[in-house]
Parts: C-alpha cells; sequence; structure tokens
C-alpha cells in the first residue's frame, strides 16, 4: 500500500494483480515522506518507509478511518482488479510452487481459500467501491499509461518489474484448468466482481 503526499495519490494493493510490481515502480518516484508499506520478500528498488499503522494489504477503508479527511477527499485513490478464473490459476501457481509441487488444483479449490480483494477496496457494506478508479489487470499496462503522467509519475510504457511471476510454468489458457463445477464455484465465490466489472469464462 502507498500514500504519497508528493504526488497525492493512494495506492490500495489487491492480491496476484502485479501489486507488488507497481510498488516497486512507484518506490523510487515517492518522496522521503511518502508512505509505503513492506513487502515479502522484499524486494531491490523498493523502500518502506513511514508505515507505522499500516500494512501490505491494507483496506481502502482502513485507510480512510486512519487518514485526515482532507487527504483521503483529495487524493487520488486507485487500485487494481483481475478476472477471477485466471487470477485464481495464477495464486494456485503460486502456492504449487511453495508446496514444491504437492498441491493440486482440485485440492487448492476444495479449500476454498481464494485471493480475492473485493473488501479491500469497498466500503464495509461491500457494495460501494471507496476507489476513484479500479484498474484492469489486463490492460494494465495501457491504464497505467493513462493514469500515472496525470499523478506527475514518469511512464515509458511498461513496469518493467516482474516481481513474484514466474510460478505459472504451464501456459495454457486459465479456461483449460477447470471443469463445468468449478467453473461456477468461482463464478459464486467471485459473484460481485464479475458483476461490477463484467468479467466472463
Amino acid at each position: 500500500m502507498i500514500i504519497s503526499h508528493q504526488h497525492r495519490f493512494i495506492f490500495i494493493k489487491t492480491v496476484k494483480t502485479a501489486g507488488t510490481s507497481i510498488e516497486v515502480y512507484l518506490s523510487p518516484h515517492c518522496a522521503p515522506g511518502d508512505i509505503l508499506t513492506p513487502i515479502q520478500p522484499p524486494h531491490q528498488g523498493h523502500l518502506p518507509r513511514n508505515f507505522g499503522q499500516f500494512y501490505n494489504h491494507f483496506s481502502a477503508w482502513g485507510v480512510r478511518q486512519a487518514v485526515p479527511a482532507r487527504i483521503w477527499d483529495s487524493y487520488y485513490k486507485f487500485c487494481v482488479e483481475r478476472n477471477p478464473w485466471d487470477k485464481t490459476v495464477s495464486d494456485f501457481c503460486m502456492l504449487r510452487h511453495r508446496s514444491k509441487g504437492a498441491l493440486t488444483f482440485d485440492a487448492y479449490l476444495a479449500k476454498q481459500q481464494f485471493c480475492r480483494s473485493w473488501e479491500l477496496y469497498t466500503d464495509s457494506d461491500n457494495r460501494t467501491l471507496l476507489v476513484d478508479q479500479v484498474i484492469r489487470y489486463e490492460n494494465l499496462n495501457q491504464e497505467l499509461g493513462e493514469l500515472f503522467p496525470g499523478l506527475g509519475i514518469p511512464w515509458n510504457g511498461s513496469l518493467d518489474v516482474y516481481a513474484k511471476s514466474g510460478y505459472r510454468e504451464d501456459r495454457k489458457p486459465y479456461q483449460e484448468w477447470y471443469s463445468d463445477l468449478q467453473r461456477d464455484l468461482i463464478a459464486n465465490v467471485f459473484s460481485d466482481e464479475i458483476r461490477e466489472f463484467g468479467y466472463e469464462f
């Protein structure tokens, strides 16, 4: 999570949406007095600072409660969201890597511990968006390229940072990972995101 007083923005870090790569990219463009929470594992080029009570996946609701109203109301707030079926496969591949290949996709889905981010950028009612923009992971470079210059952040067309990537060795389309029942399970779990952003299988 980042609160940049210099550039007047708040970045809410969601799960499996290039959040760490965005933080690493933004870190050198943030001022010494800005707030950047630590990332795990630490990444070269990212300098945590002034984070105090804040942590990595701090929610927008929590930030709104923690900062003065003048900051919350005037800073530009954004996050990133991703197709839930694709994001689920990405999360599984990371966890399978950490398990040294022991975890299966069926076992992962059976645990139903999914990488949802909806509550990170919505109000306490889990229906109202608290951020000004939800960037689509599928259009990441394009949308960041439209956003960053307006915030005074240099942009050369790409993050050029690939933190926490490389876990997905099997590059088959995400649709091929799912049975019909598994597809419907994800549709039910991520129904809010699908309804809000129009994601399709």
